[in-house]
């Protein structure tokens, strides 16, 4: 289950939900050093084609374009600061007078467009005007009935007099327009670019929190590597006492070396006898879904897998032991622990992985640890913890022996059925 997690980098809800506090953190922090495991191999991959892509720029032509930095006197880099010189006008200062520049420039450039369309307006108008005018005259034959041609010249130089009056008059009200959006354009500039400049200073403000935030992620992150740190640590010295007890089957990646008592494994071959009562012969493991999907599918994989290994069973007697409890759900299990002195225990089948549930009752609440038994030994969830040979061991295991060095959690009272029939019998049955 856990090599599951780590492959696909994600974990139910729901089943994260079943993790007490301290098993998320060193889960969390087992998934964080897979993250860099494989970003680290992302890193070398990009190295090697950065390697490649030098190399492959060394042949190219000897005309490339490439920039060359100006330096000062002392050899190194030449850096000016605005407003840091000697006689520098302030930064404020120069970003107002560029962006007031910006605006009547950009102010100017649209006026000038706008003025000629305007001055080919009043041309095409007057020049119409006068063409009309033309024809008019001719048509009246002006001319003929007029002796004199010059008085008629007079009077078409008169009409192009007061012609000319009127287009000036226009071209004057056409400029005074136009200067006059020309000002409003250069404001509306400028308080675009005033509203750009604080939208800089507000993402350089959203900058300075996104990055008080990362320092407050790294710093819970770095708690977080403690925690887990200490507990993996707790784990190992747990895991020393108990293989001088012989009381462990095996150790996960930490002592694969160390030889286990051969007591261990005569006992473990008595317990695993299933009561002669029940009569259930062993057989081959089935074909099982990567997770629980059904009430009938657990119910299987409990008789099939789980019956053949003495889950639930006490050593001695071979009877079910009574701290074993069916497929109950979290709030059943804190409802029979409810009224229990502090070390009071249960133990259920999970429906969330193949394994099962220990429901713990302390001073101040309860607490629900998740046992793995998908392989052939029955663990904790998400941590390097004992491997125990059967259910019955880790139980008695850490009726010695805390559970969690933080939390000092010793299994001191086990909580029976409230019911009858009770709620294993489906699973029995």
């Amino acid at each position: 289950m856990l090599q599951q997690i780590l492959r696909d980098m994600y974990i139910d809800p729901d089943l994260l939900a079943e993790l007490n506090e301290e098993q998320k953190q060193i889960l969390f922090y087992k998934m964080r050093e897979e993250q860099i495991k494989r970003w680290s191999e992302w890193d070398r991959n990009l190295d090697k084609e950065e390697s490649k892509m030098k190399i492959k720029a060394k042949f190219q032509h000897n005309n490339s374009k490439h920039i060359e930095w100006l330096n000062g006197a002392d050899g190194e880099v030449w850096v000016w600061i605005v407003g840091e010189a000697q006689g520098d006008k302030p930064y404020e200062q120069i970003c107002e007078e560029l962006m007031a520049e910006r605006a009547r420039y950009q102010a100017q450039k649209e006026a000038e467009e706008q003025w000629k369309q305007k001055e080919a307006e009043i041309e095409k108008k007057f020049r119409d005007a006068m063409a009309k005018e033309k024809a008019r005259i001719v048509a009246e034959k002006w001319k003929v009935e007029i002796e004199d041609r010059k008085a008629a010249k007079l009077l078409e130089k008169k009409f192009q007099e007061e012609l000319k009056k009127r287009e000036d008059e226009e071209r004057r009200r056409g400029e005074e327009q136009i200067r006059q959006r020309e000002e409003l354009r250069a404001k509306e500039l400028y308080l675009s670019l005033k509203r750009a400049q604080l939208q800089s200073q507000r993402n350089e403000n959203d900058e300075q929190e996104w990055q008080e935030q990362l320092r407050k992620s790294k710093a819970a992150d770095e708690d977080r590597k403690h925690k887990a740190r200490r507990a993996r640590a707790e784990y190992h010295r747990q895991s020393l006492r108990a293989i001088q007890k012989g009381k462990v089957a095996g150790l996960s990646n930490l002592f694969q070396n160390t030889n286990l008592s051969n007591g261990q494994e005569s006992s473990q071959e008595n317990c695993c006898s299933p009561p002669a009562k029940l009569h259930v012969p062993v057989q081959k493991v089935w074909e099982r879904p990567a997770r629980p999907i059904s009430k009938d599918v657990i119910v299987r994989w409990f008789k099939e897998e789980q019956i053949p290994r003495c889950a639930g069973l006490e050593k001695d007697t071979g009877q079910i032991a009574t701290w074993f409890h069916g497929i109950i759900s979290r709030e059943s299990a804190e409802k029979l622990l409810m009224n229990m002195p502090e070390g009071s225990f249960l133990v259920r089948v999970s429906e969330k992985i193949w394994g099962y549930a220990l429901s713990y009752r302390q001073q101040t609440g309860f607490k629900h640890f998740l046992v793995d038994a998908s392989g052939d030994f029955y663990s904790f969830l998400g941590v390097d913890p004992n491997r125990h040979a059967t259910l019955t061991d880790l139980i008695d295991f850490h009726k010695e022996e805390v559970i969690t060095s933080s939390g000092g959690e010793l299994l001191v009272e086990p909580c029976g059925q409230a019911q009858s029939p009770p709620d294993f019998s489906i699973l029995f049955g």
